[in-house]
């Protein structure tokens, strides 16, 4: 008899590795390894997002990036592709353009009181 293998989303550390343990299908794991490798061309490129303040460039907090990404103030699906990953960092979709995505979330970020209406957004693809 075959040993059964099933995904394991989860790991000692918690950030959920993929992996496989007795219990499962070797078909199940194909699946899961398939999804991951299409899951990264949706979030094809990671970009660096920052605003000024003070007359420097700092990194924007991570509640001010996944704010925006909950959000739904546009019904822009175009911004659907976009996922914080940590302050100052997102990846996004390759079909996500940069201009329009930097506009939205300066006006959001300035909306909620985060930033100034004089301090500005930089976006810069890693």
């Amino acid at each position: 008899m075959a040993e059964n293998l099933s995904p394991d989303f989860s790991d000692e550390s918690g950030a959920g590795a993929a992996g496989i343990r007795p219990g499962g299908t070797a078909e199940a794991s194909v699946a899961t390894r398939s999804w991951v490798w299409l899951n990264q061309f949706m979030f094809a490129r990671k970009i660096r997002v920052e605003y000024e303040a003070d007359g420097r460039k700092l990194p924007c907090p991570l509640k001010w990036l996944d704010s925006f990404s909950m959000r739904n103030f546009t019904n822009a699906s175009v911004f659907d592709d976009t996922l914080p990953l940590a302050d100052g960092q997102m990846e996004i979709g390759s079909s996500v353009p940069l201009d329009q995505l930097r506009d939205a979330m300066e006006e959001w970020f300035q909306r909620k009181g985060y930033m100034s209406k004089e301090s500005h957004l930089s976006l810069t693809v890693n």
